[in-house]
């Protein structure tokens, strides 16, 4: 249940390496400095580690891998919600199918998809070390990627430029469809 004075959860989606927990935390950082209290919760904490160690060989999840996961993942947000926290989750939720799934516990969520191209993510990636999502995931990640469709109340945010214009791009995006 959630409190009756939360503004809608908001999902930042996307590939591995687009930037979802760093964006996620900085827009849980500024939503909070403007007054909309604001929890960040990091999708990748509440993998299994079943799931976890199948990703570190370098193996993609089944969507049976992801149906638990979901699960919690729309649990963990009810659970913000209904603190008074406006939730924040960074979660790759590439398939419709995957946001639907938490769209059942949070049908008000909002979608910030972080878009940008093979070639950028592949740059950030080879940058970076993931404790289990190696860049030879990467390719999968693409083909599993069914971009947001107008109906699910989302925004795609080029993440070309830097965190802060990132994150001012989604909380624009914020003023209007949910507040």
């Amino acid at each position: 249940m959630t409190a009756p004075d939360v503004l809608p959860p908001v999902l930042v989606m996307g590939v591995s390496g687009s930037g979802k927990s760093t964006i996620g935390q900085a827009l849980a950082d500024a939503l909070a400095e403007q007054g909309q209290p604001a929890t960040f919760v990091d999708a990748d904490d509440l993998h299994p580690a079943a799931n976890k160690e199948k990703m570190r060989q370098g193996t993609p999840l089944t969507d049976e891998d992801r149906w638990p996961w979901l699960d919690a993942c729309a649990a963990r947000i009810a659970e913000v919600q209904a603190s008074g926290h406006r939730c924040v989750m960074a979660n790759s939720a590439l398939k419709r199918v995957y946001r639907d799934r938490l769209r059942r516990t949070a049908p008000d969520l909002v979608i910030a998809f972080l878009d940008g191209s093979h070639d950028l993510v592949a740059d950030r990636q080879a940058h970076r070390h993931h404790e289990y999502m190696p860049s030879s995931l990467l390719d999968s990640q693409f083909a599993t990627l069914e971009r947001p469709q107008p109906d699910e109340a989302a925004v795609a945010v080029p993440i070309e430029g830097s965190v802060d214009d990132t994150v001012a791009t989604i909380t624009s995006a914020l003023s209007v469809t949910s507040g």
